[in-house]
């Protein structure tokens, strides 16, 4: 697998299409991969090694010896086995639908030159039969589930592919299926379009937007999709955003300019917000949050690369006292001292997380123990309108939930 990435990478479009500047600033400023995506790349090769050895001709030692290699690396857990079989389930299930085996294949690198300049993707799994040509990618991470509807990496990958197989398929393929599969966070989405309404939105909105973001042009646009862009701490229209709030203060405090307005119109400002305010308020507070705990990680991580940040310094924070080198060592003190072994030691057991490492993931954790496990109701959470859970029901509540 290839780590390479695009300037206007697959991954990265909801930036690119939404920020059009977004791609050139943040190529000027350093990249910093995280342990999780080091994770996630493991767990990919972990996903395709399952995959190549149920739908292709492997041998059992190839595939032995492959798997020991993988769990040599540092970031391995068991748990990626576990997954990974969920995935290729699940893979299975969508080949069996076809009326003949269809063409499968894996890690397919795929060209996105008709669309965005330079660009290329790669897809985890592809496949093709009948009418329809479908489109699977495999998420590691536990934030949040993400959303094959509209998804413009995911689009984009399926008009990478369309371009690859349409040489030698034609026009037989007439729909696209995109798949996400998010095993840790059970969230199995998927969405087709048409072809045309594909190659559409490849023409009229990806390539107008390719085009200016290749070039460093267009309007910089916050958002959403800010949250993994490198510039975010440091862009100023981000700034400007969050900075306007305090705009917003005139619309609900007396000032002279609305006192003089009530005078005139001789309707007094309430006191209470409205439940509209409250709405409005809430979603620009929570883009707030998120901006300044961005500015605070930029600041701190300047402070100790040796920059400065006017008012502020790096202090070294609460701590607590510990035993060295380990609790053994100092439990052996004591009870030479004549305290006993039984007053020093408890036991107490392992969570369920551990539990998940111990037996390699929880799907072999609920399938060893079955009704011994239990999942209590979520407390009620305030979220978006657009989140795709069901709305709570203290009534539905009452029931329980299932295992996950």
């Amino acid at each position: 697998m290839s780590n390479n990435h695009a300037l206007l990478s697959p991954s990265a479009a909801s930036r690119w299409l939404n920020c059009t500047p977004a791609p050139r600033l943040e190529a000027e400023l350093p990249d910093s991969t995280s342990g999780y995506a080091a994770e996630g790349t493991l767990a990919h090769e972990v996903c395709e090694l399952l995959a190549r050895k149920k739908f292709t001709i492997m041998k059992p030692s190839a595939y032995n010896t492959a798997l020991k290699k993988l769990k040599k690396n540092a970031l391995w857990q068991d748990e990626m086995l576990t997954t990974a079989t969920t995935y290729v389930d699940h893979l299975t299930e969508r080949a069996m639908e076809f009326e003949h085996t269809p063409q499968i294949a894996f890690e397919v690198r795929v060209d996105l030159t008709d669309y965005a300049p330079e660009a290329f993707g790669r897809c985890d799994c592809i496949m093709i039969g009948g009418e329809e040509l479908i489109v699977t990618d495999y998420k590691h991470g536990k934030g949040v589930p993400v959303s094959a509807e509209g998804n413009p990496q995911m689009l984009l990958y399926a008009l990478g592919a369309l371009k690859l197989y349409r040489p030698i398929y034609g026009d037989v393929i007439k729909r696209v299926t995109v798949y996400i599969d998010q095993p840790r966070l059970n969230s199995y989405d998927g969405h087709s379009v048409t072809v045309d309404e594909l190659l559409a939105w490849g023409e009229n909105t990806v390539k107008p937007k390719a085009s200016l973001a290749f070039a460093g042009l267009g309007n910089f646009s916050p958002g959403d999709h800010c949250r993994f862009c490198r510039a975010k701490a440091q862009c100023r229209a981000r700034a400007s955003v969050h900075t306007a709030l305090e705009d917003f203060k005139d619309a609900l405090l007396p000032t002279p300019e609305n006192v003089a307005q009530v005078a005139q119109d001789g309707i007094p400002t309430p006191p209470l917000l409205t439940d509209a305010e409250i709405g409005d308020l809430l979603t620009r507070g929570k883009s707030l949050v998120d901006w300044y705990n961005s500015l605070e990680e930029y600041a701190l991580t300047s402070l100790l690369n040796g920059g400065t940040i006017p008012g502020y310094k790096v202090v070294e924070g609460t701590s607590k006292t510990t035993f060295a080198p380990d609790f053994d060592t100092a439990a052996a003190v004591l009870i030479a001292a004549g305290y006993k072994t039984a007053t020093l030691y408890r036991s107490a057991p392992e969570t369920l997380t551990a539990l998940d490492k111990l037996v390699g993931g929880r799907s072999k954790l609920k399938e060893l123990l079955g009704d011994h496990l239990y999942k209590p109701p979520g407390k009620p959470t305030l979220t978006p309108a657009s989140d795709k859970r069901p709305a709570y029901s203290s009534a539905a509540a009452d029931f329980g939930g299932e295992v996950s």
